[in-house]
């Protein structure tokens, strides 16, 4: 994983179009680490996740803050 992908500030749907754009980019296998601060990104993006087939690796939530790290199968 390299630097992770500051999408604070961005409102949904952006920061799941932004998180799979950036998953689709990775190597397969490979992990992007994600911040949110958006509330309903913690729902959104690994709801994204589910559908396109990408695994929510870990979630955590602090507040409206979230820090996920998702990977590409």
């Amino acid at each position: 994983m390299d630097e992770p992908l500051d999408l604070r500030g961005l409102k949904c749907p952006m920061p799941a179009l932004f998180a799979k754009r950036a998953l689709l980019r990775a190597p397969p296998g490979g992990c992007v680490e994600i911040l949110t601060d958006d509330p309903l990104a913690a729902l959104d993006v690994p709801h994204m996740c589910r559908n396109e087939n990408f695994e929510v690796v870990s979630l955590d939530r602090d507040g409206d803050r979230a820090r996920m790290v998702l990977r590409r199968p």
